[in-house]
């Protein structure tokens, strides 16, 4: 007995006529026939009592109806819920904490949709705190974050660094510097982000500043990198940022020098779930890894 002959069975009991469950089927009504009688057999009891014109269900039929019905029901939702997981495994979920930089992010997402325009992928904006929680509830595949302390169960792998560096107004006493040291910056009103909007850059940030003996003075916290240069430019104080961060940006009376201690740096971590890597997310860090190499050094086979 298959599935087959429950929809035969359910399309005679509905229809309690074997020609218009034959119409109804697209089949010969003799092979309908045998089928019934066939399961009637295998299941040692009739289902059906047969009258001159039309049929009715034995009490046995009338319970074999409903079960039939159940486990059709079954297996269409088990066909829904399976096509549901392939598709959501061609979309990837990718949660951001924090300013990534928007050209690095874009060539990422640009490299994606040409090697693999089958795989769509979803953008989330959300705090640290959040990311972490729905990489453990399955509502992301992954993360990027400049945070990479996680407890048990997060993986941070870190995939891109870079140095840090100094925007400063356009008139100002550090511009005497090539390379500014970290201890003039820090004697200096700075311009922040927001530790409650940037977590994972604030705890690199001040692990930076505990290397100098200065208190630094904290001229404004903000929640986004454009404003910081704009604040900047305004002559509010002085910020940090990097290459990545300013790649694309474009803002008057900043003028950008690097730190003078070379190991300054930002790191960005990718946040996943501890366990087997599917392949399209595997093939989605490949990926995030060659975007953070220099140009001319991608050595992925061809």
């Amino acid at each position: 007995m298959n599935l087959r002959n429950l929809r035969c069975f359910i399309a005679v009991a509905e229809e309690l006529h074997f020609g218009r469950a034959a119409r109804r089927l697209h089949i010969e009504q003799s092979p309908l026939s045998r089928t019934i009688r066939q399961m009637e057999a295998d299941l040692g009891v009739p289902l059906l009592n047969r009258l001159p014109r039309s049929v009715r269900l034995t009490p046995a039929g009338q319970v074999f109806l409903e079960e039939a019905r159940r486990v059709l029901l079954a297996f269409e939702q088990a066909q829904t819920k399976a096509r549901a997981a392939a598709n959501q495994r061609n979309t990837l979920r990718i949660a951001l904490s924090g300013d990534m930089g928007q050209a690095r992010l874009s060539a990422l997402l640009a490299l994606c949709r040409e090697e693999a325009p089958q795989v769509g992928i979803r953008i989330f904006e959300t705090p640290l705190a959040q990311l972490v929680t729905g990489l453990r509830n399955d509502l992301y595949d992954a993360g990027f974050a400049l945070a990479g302390e996680m407890d048990a169960g997060i993986v941070a792998m870190p995939v891109w660094r870079d140095p840090l560096v100094v925007a400063l107004p356009a008139r100002h006493p550090l511009l005497a510097f090539k390379e500014v040291p970290l201890e003039e910056v820090a004697s200096y009103p700075l311009v922040l982000c927001d530790p409650q909007v940037c977590e994972g850059c604030s705890r690199q940030r001040e692990r930076l500043l505990r290397t100098v003996d200065a208190q630094p003075t904290v001229a404004e916290y903000v929640k986004t990198h454009s404003l910081m240069l704009a604040l900047v430019a305004a002559g509010y104080g002085v910020g940090f940022s990097s290459a990545a961060h300013l790649a694309g940006c474009h803002q008057a009376d900043v003028v950008v020098r690097p730190l003078a201690d070379e190991t300054a740096s930002l790191t960005t971590y990718l946040l996943r779930p501890e366990g087997e890597i599917m392949e399209p997310l595997r093939q989605f860090i490949d990926r995030v890894e060659c975007v953070g190499r220099p140009q001319g050094t991608d050595q992925r086979p061809m």
